[in-house]
């Protein structure tokens, strides 16, 4: 499975429940997480989207740790079903 299908069903899943899922990019950009997941109330989730099996690199993982100690829920998602798990969190909240 690639990185792109994980991505669209993401994507299509957050609007789903209402929130906004957008690609975070531009010069400067590297290494941080593909996705920024903006939910009402303000909660937000960085995720750093590969493909079944890989794993981030060392900048991701720096940019992962960075977010984390600023108290951003920031992680990796690799399956669809990594997707689901995290629909299933943010409709509790």
């Amino acid at each position: 499975m690639r990185e792109s299908t994980i991505e669209k069903h993401l994507v299509k899943s957050i609007k789903a429940i209402g929130g906004g899922c957008y690609k975070w990019s531009g010069p400067g950009d590297r290494g941080k997480p593909d996705r920024l997941i903006l939910m009402p109330d303000g909660l937000t989730v960085f995720v750093e989207l590969k493909a079944p099996g890989k794993r981030p690199s060392k900048l991701q993982r720096y940019w992962l740790e960075k977010l984390s100690a600023l108290g951003f829920d920031a992680r990796v998602i690799d399956t669809l079903e990594g997707v689901d798990e995290l629909i299933q969190e943010l409709e509790k909240r």
